[in-house]
């Protein structure tokens, strides 16, 4: 059988490093694939005015499936001041490289789970009724909607005349802000429409039944953002009742959820929710497992494209460090991800167990597991560097 080829996305930053370890763990647990590296980040944009070239998109539509770092993103104005000086006058505008790849590729279905291994120092923790500790242990996956909402990119400062106008034509905006100067207007709108709503709620219904799930909570704002997050709940209950009626529906605000995932983690199962409370709600339970170190996340569309990258940024501040001190195993658990995406249970459920055991016994951990502040110095205070937590990974297979 032919090697399978998975583009891989360094990007910016701590990207690279992460990418690099990941890559090794794989081939030490068996997995034989080539590799071809893709173009995407801030440097791109910085050189060539486009932090995705087409000839990245063409590799990624060509081989199907995806591994990505990380990449940096900077607000409108610095952006406009990095460009190379040739580019300057060209009207360029940064916008974000991954939004660009979920948006092209319609990767409209996000998954991230959040679960606690068992011996992880920054596992969440309680004190029970009579005082003693309590460490609920979190298995959480959350279903983001990922191309539309407030991350759909339909945005304008200054709104056009025909634009400005329409929105006059709603009462409540000529009440609130028909007196303000156009000029001085921001808007960002929240668009969601009915067919890929139904498809992130039948995702997560899908996801619950065949993982044992016993509930699935929307996570949105209903009883306010009325339309967008009023037609996500009607068409949730809808769904529920017509094909899942074993499986319970749950309904949450996400300004509640964000209290009630550290009152009572354990009583989550899927959760799914729109674009930005998705994005919310996922680091808030990523917290309850040990930090953006360990949120890992898959993207796909129904064509069989799919990426696969943890949820942290680049941290620029650590990818100067003469010897990496990050944590890999965000990106790791997102290549587990991968390898279930294409038929490899086996090898991704060996990569989990190690990592569960290096985690466990608690001779290697990274400076983060060790609660120490993020410094060049920490590895003379006894903490892993990256490759280090690669290493013993590879050595409890």
């Amino acid at each position: 059988m032919a090697k399978r080829t998975i583009v891989t996305l360094p990007g910016d930053g701590i990207g690279r490093v992460v990418l690099e370890e990941t890559l090794r763990v794989l081939e030490a647990a068996g997995f034989d694939a080539n590799y071809v590296e893709g173009d995407i980040g801030w440097e791109f944009w910085r050189t060539e005015g486009n932090p995705l070239p087409q000839r990245t998109i063409d590799l990624i539509e060509k081989h199907k499936v995806a591994l990505f770092g990380a990449i940096t993103s900077k607000p409108k104005e610095e952006a406009s001041q990095e460009l190379d000086p040739s580019l300057k006058d060209n009207s360029l505008v940064y916008s974000s490289p991954i939004v660009g790849l979920r948006q092209h590729f319609k990767l409209d279905i996000c998954i991230r789970p959040c679960r606690t291994y068992p011996g992880n120092p920054l596992n969440f923790i309680r004190r029970g009724a009579g005082g003693e500790i309590e460490e609920p242990e979190v298995d959480v996956v959350i279903f983001r909607q990922n191309t539309e909402g407030l991350y759909g990119g339909v945005e304008w400062s200054d709104p056009p005349g025909k634009v400005y106008d329409a929105f006059l034509t709603h009462s409540k905006f000529k009440k609130n802000f028909g007196d303000v100067p156009k000029e001085e207007i921001s808007i960002s709108t929240r668009i969601f429409s009915r067919k890929a709503t139904e498809r992130i709620l039948i995702a997560s219904f899908d996801y619950a039944r065949k993982y044992g799930y016993k509930s699935v909570t929307l996570c949105e704002k209903p009883n306010v953002i009325r339309e967008t997050s009023g037609m996500m709940y009607r068409l949730a209950k809808e769904i529920q009742q017509k094909d899942y009626p074993e499986i319970q529906l749950w309904n949450t605000n996400i300004d509640a959820q964000m209290m009630w995932l550290t009152k009572n983690p354990e009583n989550y199962g899927v959760i799914v929710a729109g674009n930005m409370f998705g994005d919310i709600v996922s680091d808030g339970f990523a917290g309850l497992i040990g930090g953006l170190g360990f949120a890992c996340s898959a993207q796909f569309n129904d064509e069989g494209v799919a990426v696969f990258e943890p949820t942290h940024g680049s941290a620029p501040k650590y990818a100067g460090y003469a010897e990496s001190i990050v944590n890999p195993v965000a990106m790791i658990e997102s290549a587990c991800m991968m390898l279930d995406f294409i038929g490899e249970d086996k090898m991704s459920a060996r990569i989990r167990n190690a990592v569960a055991k290096t985690i466990s016994r608690g001779e290697v951990q990274t400076y983060d597991m060790k609660k120490l502040k993020g410094s060049e110095d920490v590895l003379t205070k006894g903490a892993a560097s990256t490759g280090q937590m690669a290493d013993a990974i590879i050595n409890n297979f």
